[in-house]
């Protein structure tokens, strides 16, 4: 596994998990809530969706309800990801959680902004990239270290269907 931590954004990255806020689906079958990206990251999600794998970290990707392009889960309790979700709050000039100086992690050539949600999960989104991606690793997962390694196997799907570019 190649990694690296980048700092363009600049807040250490413990400080960056734990100022974080988020919410989680109250009901653990219940998927991801479904975004509703624009056309131009709508075409990027369903082709992400296609090249997804079909095991993450060693658990299984199931159907997530409802069934859409723009999300997927694996096991249980479920990472789950949504595709074409809207520009992180902290990275949101005027968002009171904007942080211009937050901390990215370069996992095999996809850089993801990591923040740890108050239930111990840790959101992560993609930057730098046409279309925002976001995965939530559940509390089990990361651990208390906030162990984001299990983003290593969306890599491969995402460097092929998202292409890096900046979004408004």
């Amino acid at each position: 596994m190649k990694s690296s931590l980048r700092r363009p954004l600049g807040l250490p990255a413990a400080a960056l998990l734990l100022a974080a806020a988020g919410c989680s689906a109250p009901d653990p079958s219940a998927g991801p809530a479904v975004p509703t990206p624009d056309a131009r990251q709508a075409g990027h999600c369903r082709a992400l969706h296609g090249a997804l794998p079909d095991v993450l970290d060693g658990r299984k990707r199931r159907t997530a309800e409802p069934g859409d392009d723009f999300t997927a889960v694996w096991g249980d309790p479920a990472i789950s990801l949504r595709c074409g979700v809207t520009r992180p709050k902290i990275l949101t000039p005027g968002s009171e959680h904007y942080n211009p100086n937050a901390d990215s992690a370069d996992l095999d050539g996809v850089e993801w902004l990591p923040e740890r949600q108050p239930d111990g999960s840790v959101r992560c989104t993609t930057v730098h990239r046409e279309a925002w991606i976001e995965v939530t690793l559940p509390a089990r997962v990361v651990g208390g270290a906030g162990d984001i390694s299990a983003l290593t196997d969306l890599a491969d799907a995402i460097t092929k269907t998202v292409p890096v570019g900046i979004l408004p």
